[in-house]
């Protein structure tokens, strides 16, 4: 019996570099918590939720860079490739919507 494998994703290369962004961003996010809690000056702190806004839209565009250079052409290699490029407008259009 052979243990499962992981599936091999468009971001495994970069995964730990992935990991390491977010936890950065995780960060900033709890750095905005305390300066909710001490009170800082509201332009400030939209200063920072636009830099995490920027920073999760960076990560989301490295997604979707490796999906379309792996995912896809693996679908595309598997007869998918319509579906594939439909999946992946909608996550496009759901990363364009903002408030």
């Amino acid at each position: 019996m052979t243990a499962p494998t992981t599936p091999t994703r468009g971001y495994t290369a970069s995964k730990d570099q992935l990991l390491a962004r977010l936890r950065r961003i995780e960060g900033q996010v709890r750095g905005i918590e305390k300066m909710v809690e001490d009170d800082r000056y509201c332009i400030d702190v939209l200063t920072q939720i636009s830099a995490i806004q920027a920073a999760l839209d960076k990560v989301g565009l490295g997604l979707l860079d490796g999906h379309a250079r792996h995912c896809m052409h693996e679908g595309a290699a598997e007869g998918r490739a319509d579906e594939m490029a439909t999946e992946m407008m909608a996550a496009v259009g759901r990363l364009m919507k903002r408030g």
